[in-house]
């Protein structure tokens, strides 16, 4: 069929000294198919010189306005441009209430806080017991379900709803008792039974599986938690893990003003300095044990280099140049099911292409070499900074 442009017919322009202009008759001026319309019009009102001053002007600050504008409805701020992550209104605060009996577990690939949940699943042997679908972003922001010719058994790609059929995560929410207005997030664990939203706080969740469900699991040995002895020093870590570093890359690129972002960024790699020279001489954030706060840290590090570094501008030190924080993230995605957790392709499509006001042109740079997996599975050699006998790939194989 024939080529039609989307600007319509061709231009009529009176050429600015002709014969035919002379009397009054204008001459048609014609795109090739291969020209980018865009270009064509750019060059016919101002040649190949830039658009003056005050085009280039007024265009700044239209786009510097609907940007703020993006911005606050994305990412909400302080007075001063820092990104304030909103709380969670679901949270699971006690472990006395026995969990429901049918559970079924909401999650984004993307997003860090809902990959702790996928990997304390996995690590805990829940995967039997308790079932997950996966939602994908759409091209407004929230989070939709796919219908998927891939088997449901194949975990690590977006999925339908399995366990109530909707379209949209909002949709499922809204099937609670009174609905909700509220931000849909994930991860979101679910009342199968009673059609509730059990909790949507991602380090609640983690806890609950950890602990709270061991006679559902097939590794109840495992404790990522461990009381009394680790527990103070899990809290502490976890005190200094999320503020400056698991939302402190989000503070980075989300600021809204420089003030903002450098404070984000100087308190972000400082903290990773100082964890990088911690973990010299131990295996893991807590000695020779893997705990929750070092899955917590692990979800922020297998994205740095993949997304944080470019699109979030934490530009000073790519995460590979950090020697023992590099080898300490090899070693936890080669514990046997972490690294079943992690769709490198969708944590880049989930970010470039989604967040708009930080990617305008949804392009998606390619996976860099350090962080593919054949790089990741690489020796990490920090099995010799442990003085147990027992690696944690035999509590969890």
């Amino acid at each position: 069929m024939p080529h039609t442009s989307f600007l319509g017919p061709p231009l009529l322009l009176p050429p600015p000294s002709s014969a035919a202009n002379s009397r009054g008759h204008p001459t048609a001026v014609k795109m090739s198919l291969n020209q980018n319309p865009i270009t064509t019009v750019t060059n016919l009102l101002w040649g190949p010189s830039l658009p003056p001053n005050l085009l280039i002007s007024t265009a700044r600050s239209a786009w510097s306005a609907a940007w703020h504008l993006m911005m606050s409805q994305l990412a909400p701020s302080d007075p001063a441009g820092s990104y304030t992550r909103p709380t969670s209104q679901f949270r699971r605060r006690t472990a006395t209430v026995a969990p429901p009996l049918h559970l079924h577990l909401y999650v984004g690939l993307p997003c860090p806080w809902a990959h702790r949940t996928l990997i304390a699943r996995a690590l805990k042997g829940l995967e039997g017991s308790i079932a997950v679908t996966i939602a994908s972003p759409g091209d407004d922001g929230s989070w939709q379900f796919k219908d998927s010719a891939i088997p449901d058994r194949d975990m690590v790609v977006p999925t339908r709803d399995k366990a109530n059929g909707c379209k949209t995560l909002k949709q499922v929410y809204n099937l609670r008792s009174g609905g909700y207005n509220g931000r849909s997030t994930v991860p979101m664990l679910w009342d199968v039974d009673r059609k509730e939203v059990v909790c949507n706080e991602s380090y609640d969740i983690i806890e609950l599986f950890n602990s709270g469900l061991n006679e559902r699991s097939d590794n109840p040995g495992l404790d990522l938690n461990p009381p009394p002895s680790l527990k103070k020093k899990i809290d502490e870590w976890n005190q200094i893990i999320y503020p400056n570093i698991n939302n402190g890359v989000y503070r980075c690129g989300f600021a809204q003003s420089q003030e903002a972002y450098d404070t984000a960024v100087n308190e972000l790699f400082n903290t990773l300095d100082m964890v990088d020279e911690h973990l010299g001489s131990c295996r893991y954030l807590c000695g020779d044990t893997l705990t929750l706060a070092d899955v917590c840290l692990f979800t922020t590090l297998i994205r740095f280099d993949l997304v944080y570094n470019v699109l979030f501008k934490c530009t000073k030190k790519k995460l590979i140049e950090y020697q023992n924080l590099h080898g300490y993230m090899r070693d936890i995605y080669q514990i046997p099911k972490v690294a079943a957790t992690c769709n490198l392709e969708a944590i880049m499509d989930g970010y470039y292409k989604t967040l708009f006001p930080l990617n305008p042109g949804s392009i998606r740079p390619v996976i860099p070499s350090d962080c593919e997996h054949e790089m990741l599975s690489k020796p990490h050699n920090r099995d010799s900074l442990s003085s147990l006998e027992k690696d944690v790939e035999m509590l969890v194989s």
